[in-house]
Protein backbone atom coordinates (compact mmCIF):
# COMPACT_ATOMS: atom_id res chain seq x y z
CA UNK A 1 0.00 0.00 0.00
CA UNK A 2 1.51 3.42 -0.98
CA UNK A 3 1.03 5.97 2.20
CA UNK A 4 2.26 9.16 0.96
CA UNK A 5 1.72 13.09 2.09
CA UNK A 6 1.13 14.28 -2.20
CA UNK A 7 -1.80 14.14 -4.44
CA UNK A 8 -0.84 11.35 -6.43
CA UNK A 9 2.22 8.94 -7.15
CA UNK A 10 3.83 8.83 -9.88
CA UNK A 11 3.35 6.51 -12.35
CA UNK A 12 -0.15 5.57 -11.25
CA UNK A 13 -3.88 6.90 -11.62
CA UNK A 14 -6.58 7.29 -9.37
CA UNK A 15 -9.13 4.84 -10.62
CA UNK A 16 -11.26 5.20 -7.46
CA UNK A 17 -11.84 7.53 -4.28
CA UNK A 18 -12.64 5.40 -1.30
CA UNK A 19 -13.12 8.59 0.75
CA UNK A 20 -11.21 9.63 4.26
CA UNK A 21 -9.74 7.62 6.52
CA UNK A 22 -7.95 8.30 9.84
CA UNK A 23 -6.90 6.12 12.95
CA UNK A 24 -5.90 7.93 16.15
CA UNK A 25 -4.95 7.22 19.79
CA UNK A 26 -5.08 9.01 22.69
CA UNK A 27 -1.58 8.77 24.88
CA UNK A 28 -1.48 9.76 28.59
CA UNK A 29 2.13 10.80 29.87
CA UNK A 30 4.02 8.45 32.39
CA UNK A 31 5.16 9.81 35.96
CA UNK A 32 8.59 8.56 35.49
CA UNK A 33 9.12 10.15 32.07
CA UNK A 34 7.71 13.50 33.93
CA UNK A 35 10.02 13.10 36.62
CA UNK A 36 13.07 12.40 33.78
CA UNK A 37 11.72 15.37 31.77
CA UNK A 38 11.84 17.71 34.64
CA UNK A 39 15.12 16.81 35.28
CA UNK A 40 16.49 17.04 31.46
CA UNK A 41 14.83 20.67 31.12
CA UNK A 42 17.67 21.45 33.63
CA UNK A 43 20.23 20.74 31.40
CA UNK A 44 18.94 20.81 28.46
CA UNK A 45 18.97 17.73 25.35
CA UNK A 46 15.99 15.56 24.28
CA UNK A 47 13.34 13.91 25.96
CA UNK A 48 13.78 10.53 24.81
CA UNK A 49 10.61 9.31 26.67
CA UNK A 50 8.60 11.54 24.76
CA UNK A 51 10.35 11.30 21.41
CA UNK A 52 9.75 7.25 22.42
CA UNK A 53 6.07 8.05 23.39
CA UNK A 54 5.11 10.49 20.29
CA UNK A 55 7.03 7.61 17.94
CA UNK A 56 4.81 5.10 19.43
CA UNK A 57 1.47 6.94 18.96
CA UNK A 58 2.04 7.85 15.04
CA UNK A 59 3.15 4.28 14.54
CA UNK A 60 -0.45 3.14 15.81
CA UNK A 61 -2.39 6.10 14.99
CA UNK A 62 -0.85 5.18 10.95
CA UNK A 63 -1.59 1.53 11.33
CA UNK A 64 -5.12 2.34 12.78
CA UNK A 65 -5.51 4.45 9.47
CA UNK A 66 -4.25 1.50 7.14
CA UNK A 67 -6.41 -0.43 8.58
CA UNK A 68 -9.43 1.57 7.67
CA UNK A 69 -8.36 2.17 4.01
CA UNK A 70 -8.04 -1.67 3.65
CA UNK A 71 -11.31 -2.50 4.52
CA UNK A 72 -12.54 0.11 1.95
CA UNK A 73 -10.21 -1.59 -0.55
CA UNK A 74 -7.98 1.00 -1.18
CA UNK A 75 -4.42 0.10 -2.30
CA UNK A 76 -3.15 3.79 -1.46
CA UNK A 77 -3.75 6.60 1.24
CA UNK A 78 -2.63 9.80 -0.29
CA UNK A 79 -2.49 13.20 1.36
CA UNK A 80 -1.55 12.25 4.84
CA UNK A 81 -1.49 14.06 7.68
CA UNK A 82 -0.54 14.12 11.39
CA UNK A 83 -2.49 16.22 14.09
CA UNK A 84 -2.35 16.65 17.79
CA UNK A 85 -4.82 17.64 20.64
CA UNK A 86 -4.56 17.59 23.87
CA UNK A 87 -7.97 16.11 25.15
CA UNK A 88 -7.31 15.99 29.10
CA UNK A 89 -4.55 17.34 31.65
CA UNK A 90 -1.56 15.02 30.54
CA UNK A 91 -3.26 12.82 27.79
CA UNK A 92 -3.51 13.69 23.95
CA UNK A 93 -4.87 12.58 20.73
CA UNK A 94 -2.68 11.80 17.52
CA UNK A 95 -4.35 11.31 14.23
CA UNK A 96 -3.29 10.01 11.46
CA UNK A 97 -5.54 11.01 8.51
CA UNK A 98 -5.59 10.96 4.56
CA UNK A 99 -7.67 10.20 1.23
CA UNK A 100 -8.05 6.45 0.80
CA UNK A 101 -7.80 5.65 -3.02
CA UNK A 102 -7.08 3.16 -5.57
CA UNK A 103 -4.58 3.31 -8.13
CA UNK A 104 -3.49 1.62 -11.35
CA UNK A 105 -0.60 1.83 -13.44
CA UNK A 106 -0.73 4.96 -16.39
Amino acid sequence: MFIVNTEFVPGKRIVRVCGLVQGSTVRAKHIGRDIAAGLKNLVGGELRGYTELLNDSRNESLRRMIEQAKKLRANAVLNVRFSTSTVASGAAELLCYGTAVELADE
